[in-house]
């Protein structure tokens, strides 16, 4: 089954199957952070609130809580960034993804944007 993505404005992607959905940093927002070396994830089983921060990334640069895009419960969480942080850096949409969450509210997606929708966003926020 193909994977829809869509993103937040705060730089967070989802990936969508059917309730599922996935978490990550897009490549913009790992590349604003610079080299990623600690998160805190969730625990499985936590409630993720939409708009409410569900981790935290350290960077060489700073620390920073991650706003959750949508709503749900922590399904799985991505063992293998605690060992090496930086696979968010090297390959952020896909073996950087953060943690599976059960979609509380399917209609939430909605209020995200496209990838399109998503680059026009950066490009025109940063060209102002």
């Amino acid at each position: 089954m193909e994977r829809v993505v869509k993103v937040s404005q705060d730089h967070v992607w989802v990936g969508i199957e059917d309730q599922r959905v996935f978490f990550g940093l897009t490549n913009y927002g790992q590349s604003e952070l610079g080299h990623i070396i600690s998160v805190e994830l969730p625990e499985i089983g936590d409630t993720v609130e939409r708009g409410e921060p569900f981790m935290e990334l350290e960077s060489v640069e700073t620390v920073s809580e991650l706003i959750a895009p949508v709503s749900g419960r922590v399904l799985a969480t991505n063992a293998d960034l605690e060992r090496h942080p930086s696979i968010i850096n090297e390959d952020p949409y896909n073996e950087g993804w953060m943690i599976e969450v059960k979609l509380e509210d399917v209609s939430e997606v909605k209020s995200l944007m496209d990838m399109d929708e998503y680059y026009h966003f950066v490009f025109k926020s940063h060209s102002e």
